[in-house]
């Protein structure tokens, strides 16, 4: 096979080409089993990608398909891209298998050829994507977790395009632009729980808590529980200046339209990528999570969850200083209230306690904050419940 002299400017790519000629191989396969020539690639202007990838491992099989999707996006923009599947797979049934749901060419199934090209390319763990580039720019290490991060927007895979798209997550986070966070090109709206449409213009303007969360998690049931509460308080007090947008991380849009069906405010559309670039963005890492947007379009708090919980609507607008006069106030209220109490309704001495929460033994509805709680037994009691003996 005659090759290009590309050792000195790539050696990667001249590495591939070098070893699948020790082995005789001048030829790709594609999907319909058609030898296609090596010497017919462009390898100037093509990205060439190589794919180390087994049927048995279910990483694989879960990232395969997100690859797929994004090699077919870029294909159809006119994106010079190749991949090339490499199979770790132990025999030819689990690389057929593994290469039919792929729409790029394969290395043919040869045991000793893969396992030379994984040795050279250090591939350690599978998935694993490696970038045969031609132009000397520094490609990302971790080529899985950028696609997996930016998707389609990831192209051409370079460190330079990562600190590219890291200066983007850091404009829209900090910007103060609420539209920039939640619209993309050709989606200017977000959705209501009964399929209707509502501009993100129209949120310019008001606080807005993106709400992290799935209908498969209990924590999340528990709090949207929460939240709604909070919110209708809103709702009711303060016309049109809070808003709630439901970031979802349900598995399907079936589960999607569950959660949605019992919420009062707006979300993102399921199929929309935009879920997933948020959760990016905030960095977040458990649901369910609040992130609270100001009105000038900047984060005032990515733990408003915790801010819900301990102190609901009356918390609002939920900046550092309304936090600090609901803390000065329960201090307050602490202060005049007396240390320990002899109430007629219980027998042994109650003493003062901050809880976040807890339910009056005596009249049975949810407290929160101030209880006189009994050291010897599992008792509470709101301080507006207390009948002290005389």
């Amino acid at each position: 096979m005659s090759k290009p002299d590309y050792q000195a400017t790539n050696l990667p790519l001249w590495d591939f080409l070098t070893i699948l000629a020790s082995e005789g191989v001048d030829f790709l396969l594609s999907g319909e089993e058609d030898k296609v020539p090596l010497s017919s690639f462009d390898y100037e202007k093509t990205t060439i990608c190589l794919f180390f990838s087994a049927n048995w491992c279910r990483p694989c099989q879960s990232f395969t398909p997100k690859l797929v999707q994004l090699y077919n996006m870029l294909r159809t923009m006119g994106k010079e891209l190749e991949i090339v599947f490499i199979s770790l797979d132990h025999n030819e049934d689990g690389f057929n298998a593994h290469f039919e749901t792929m729409p790029w060419l394969t290395v043919p199934f040869d045991v000793n050829l893969h396992k030379k090209l994984r040795e050279r390319f250090h591939v350690v763990r599978i998935p694993s994507l490696v970038p045969l580039n031609l132009d000397g720019q520094s490609v990302e290490e971790d080529l899985i977790g950028l696609i997996e991060d930016f998707g389609e927007d990831a192209f051409p895979f370079t460190k330079k395009r990562r600190e590219e798209l890291k200066a983007i997550d850091d404009s829209k986070r900090q910007g103060g632009k609420i539209d920039q966070l939640l619209a993309r090109p050709r989606r200017d709206y977000v959705v209501t729980s009964d399929g209707g449409k509502v501009l993100v213009s129209k949120l310019i303007g008001k606080t807005v808590g993106l709400y992290f969360g799935a209908h498969w998690c209990p924590p999340c049931r528990a709090f949207t529980a929460q939240l709604v509460e909070a919110y209708n308080q809103l709702l009711s007090s303060r016309v049109d200046c809070f808003e709630v947008v439901l970031v979802s991380s349900d598995r399907d849009q079936k589960e999607f339209d569950v959660n949605i069906s019992g919420m009062p405010w707006l979300a993102l559309p399921f199929e929309d990528r935009t879920r997933q670039d948020l959760c990016r963005i905030f960095n977040i890492k458990a649901i369910p999570a609040l992130v609270l947007i100001g009105p000038d379009g900047k984060p005032i708090s990515t733990n408003g969850k915790n801010i819900i919980t301990l102190y609901g609507a009356k918390a609002f607008p939920f900046t550092q200083s309304s936090i600090e006069e609901i803390e000065e106030s329960l201090r307050k209220e602490g202060d005049s209230l007396p240390r320990q109490i002899q109430d007629i309704k219980h027998q042994h001495v109650l003493k003062l306690d901050m809880a976040k929460a807890y339910v009056c033994n005596y009249c049975e509805r949810q407290g929160k904050f101030w209880a006189f709680s009994c050291d010897a037994c599992d008792y509470d009691l709101h301080p507006t419940c207390v009948e002290e003996a005389s």
